[in-house]
């Protein structure tokens, strides 16, 4: 017998279809650190390599501009996700303009942090090469590099006799501040590393925006598909309440008709006490094994009275099946056929038999009597009426596991069998 395909999607949370998408702040947080966590760790290696010295002095400051870094790159996230609904465009715009003012902080910061390392770090530089460096009278450092021979200069002639040589050397001194540029050019030159900087994170969190909203766009997509299969769910569900509802009252017409009329207040009673557990719970939802089979056990109790002579009951439910779960009411069809199709039928006693069992870890529940029945072997009735049932059965249990429910009917040595294979669902772990 053929199947419909269906299967359902389940996604965390709900998205409403017009919110943006937003990376979660721990995320952001995660990759501006993970920024300058790495900028902290490769400037220190690298200062380590060089073999400069003042290890413990550059790395407190380091620090200190790394966290700079970090505040300034949230700033930057604070005003970037403002666009995170804008076009693509948009997006790549306020990133390449906001992370320019960025990129300047993260300079100044840079050199407010490392402005009383400058002249030592170069100083230790110009040692390192074999030069002398001193500081003039306004501050200032100058190198002098040694060694430059004079010649050809008649008032500087060294004196033989006093044992000077032919010619002589002296010095040139360099200014290091003419040489490191302005202070304006070094935040320059320092502004333009951070500024690409900035930019491959930007591209980062332009990356983690997109990914959001792929994902945002998948859960959108479970909560519609869930919806549909509730909605789903609902009618078929809402199909067995009216077709059973419209037998009973055929049966209590004919028992108020022939004057039996303890039978049929016995009926009303009963009706009343299936229809107020039956409705009180959610179509939608999945109920205890026990449960359901007390329910069909209302439900033939019911048609007992119609049939006092000619219906039995018989009911197998292991006591470790009971928390089982399964679609509610999902057992009424396949009840109301053996009602219908072997007890209305046969002039002899009829036993419709409920029973339950665990196979290869899966919950397998057989409704069978022993009527001659008149359904063929693709589950269908010969007889006209207003009947749902396998098909509704059928339909429910698609809708609700997929492929991982299967439902097999036809007939038997002793008459009629319809067996459900599904899932097992244990009421602990569902709830």
């Amino acid at each position: 017998m053929d199947f419909r395909r269906s299967s359902a999607s389940v996604g965390p949370g709900s998205v409403a279809p017009g919110s943006v998408a937003h990376v979660p702040f721990p995320t952001v947080l995660a990759s501006i650190v993970g920024l300058w966590v790495c900028y902290f760790l490769l400037t220190t290696l690298r200062w380590d390599i060089q073999e400069i010295g003042f290890a413990h002095e550059m790395l407190w400051r380091r620090a200190a501009a790394s966290a700079a870094g970090i505040a300034i790159t949230l700033g930057l996230w604070v005003l970037l996700r403002l666009f995170d609904g804008r076009p693509l465009w948009s997006k790549i715009a306020a990133a390449l303009l906001l992370s320019a003012p960025a990129a300047v902080l993260i300079a100044q910061a840079n050199q407010l942090a490392f402005a009383d390392m400058a002249d030592r770090y170069i100083e230790r530089l110009v040692e390192q090469q074999g030069y002398s460096a001193h500081r003039s009278e306004s501050g200032e450092i100058l190198i002098e590099v040694p060694g430059i021979e004079l010649d050809g200069v008649a008032d500087e002639q060294p004196d033989a006799a006093a044992g000077e040589p032919a010619g002589r050397t002296s010095s040139i001194t360099f200014n290091t501040s003419s040489l490191q540029g302005s202070s304006w050019q070094q935040l320059t030159e320092v502004a333009f590393g951070r500024y690409f900087m900035m930019l491959a994170w930007c591209a980062l969190y332009l990356a983690l925006v997109t990914g959001e909203k792929a994902r945002a766009a998948e859960r959108r997509e479970g909560e519609f598909r869930r919806a549909a299969k509730a909605a789903e769910l609902r009618s078929l569900r809402y199909q067995v309440n009216p077709h059973f509802l419209f037998n009973t009252l055929n049966s209590l017409s004919a028992l108020v008709l022939t004057g039996k009329n303890q039978a049929a207040e016995r009926m009303i009673q009963t009706l009343s006490t299936f229809y107020r557990r039956s409705l009180a719970d959610d179509p939608t939802a999945d109920v205890p094994l026990r449960e359901e089979f007390a329910v069909q056990k209302m439900y033939l109790d019911i048609e007992e009275v119609r049939f006092p002579h000619r219906l039995r009951a018989d009911y197998h439910l292991p006591a470790e099946l009971e928390n089982f779960r399964v679609p509610g009411m999902i057992l009424q069809p396949l009840v109301e056929n053996s009602v219908k199709h072997a007890v209305a039928n046969s002039s002899d006693q009829i036993t419709i038999t409920l029973s339950a069992r665990e196979e290869y870890d899966r919950l397998v529940v057989t409704v069978a009597d022993n009527g001659p029945g008149t359904q063929g072997n693709d589950g269908t009735s010969s007889h006209a009426g207003h009947g749902i049932g396998l098909a509704n059965v059928r339909e429910r249990l698609e809708a609700r596991f997929g492929d991982a429910a299967s439902l097999v009917c036809g007939p038997t040595e002793d008459g009629y069998a319809t067996i459900l294979r599904l899932p097992i669902i244990d009421q602990k772990e569902d709830g």
